[in-house]
């Protein structure tokens, strides 16, 4: 059973960056809210499921991402680099490729875009701080500054041409919390089904960014903004607390990794 039932279907959803760890993940979930799931990647994606079609696209060849939208009714858009890299694949997938995406949905009347941001976004913040969306965004490198530039175009796309965005500032989703930063950061992948399925469904989004966080008993981010497109976690990293402390009992804390929410983001690179 889906664990954020609707009554909303799509006609053709579009899934990108299908190939990555949450894109396999959300591929074998979101087709029970769509007739036709749309996957992208430049990885392999395996032979299609029924249902599915393959567009394997790069997100900075920008006809082939407008053809990409072609027939689409909404897009969860993970595609992109995923971690601190050089600046050259980011600038290319993150930030040319992220306009391309907008610049496809406009000319192809696509209405609503789930847009994977980061908690790196404000990763500059201690980890003795509460933030909210609201607040000004502290990167923790470049490629918490292209998601930042995401978020920037998506609010420009709404305001000018009435795209709705929903900004997911994804924490930390896996099976279960690794470290002790998961213990503020971890998501389930049931979580993660009800915050983009939340993120889709709700009657209207604007553009809103709110952070991809569980139910957790420890957290550094005020989700607050969440509460308008119904989205609640019920899955904790409380359980996991024990072993994990355990584990790891005396942090060092002058380590930038245990002092800012980034974790070793804050410290990874350059790269020259």
């Amino acid at each position: 059973m889906p664990c954020h039932p609707t009554p909303l279907r799509f006609a053709r959803l579009l899934l990108t960056g299908a190939a990555g760890g949450l894109g396999a993940e959300l591929r074998t979930r979101l087709k029970a809210y769509c007739d036709v799931l749309r996957l992208s990647d430049i990885a392999d994606l395996g032979a299609p499921r029924p249902g599915e079609e393959l567009r394997p696209a790069r997100l900075e060849d920008a006809a082939a991402v407008h053809a990409l939208l072609d027939g689409v009714e909404a897009v969860v858009h993970l595609g992109g680099v995923s971690t601190e890299q050089p600046w050259e694949p980011i600038l290319q997938a993150n930030i040319i490729g992220v306009y391309h995406l907008y610049e496809a949905a406009r000319k192809q009347g696509v209405r609503r875009v789930v847009f994977a941001s980061s908690n790196h976004v404000t990763g500059f913040y201690r980890q003795d701080e509460v933030v909210s969306p609201r607040d000004p965004a502290r990167p923790d490198g470049l490629y918490g500054v292209s998601k930042a530039f995401g978020e920037d175009l998506s609010r420009f796309y709404f305001d000018r041409y009435g795209i709705e965005t929903v900004c997911l500032r994804i924490g930390s989703s896996f099976p279960a919390p690794r470290n002790r930063r998961m213990l503020a950061t971890w998501m389930s992948y049931d979580d993660l089904e009800r915050l983009v399925v939340a993120s889709l469904t709700a009657p209207v989004v604007g553009h809103s960014i709110l952070y991809g966080m569980g139910d957790n008993t420890t957290t550094w981010w005020d989700n607050t903004p969440a509460r308008h497109i119904g989205y609640r976690p019920q899955d904790s990293s409380e359980p996991y607390r024990a072993q994990i402390e355990a584990a790891d009992p005396h942090p060092d804390l002058s380590d930038p990794a245990a002092i800012y929410q980034g974790g070793p983001f804050v410290r990874t690179g350059p790269f020259e």
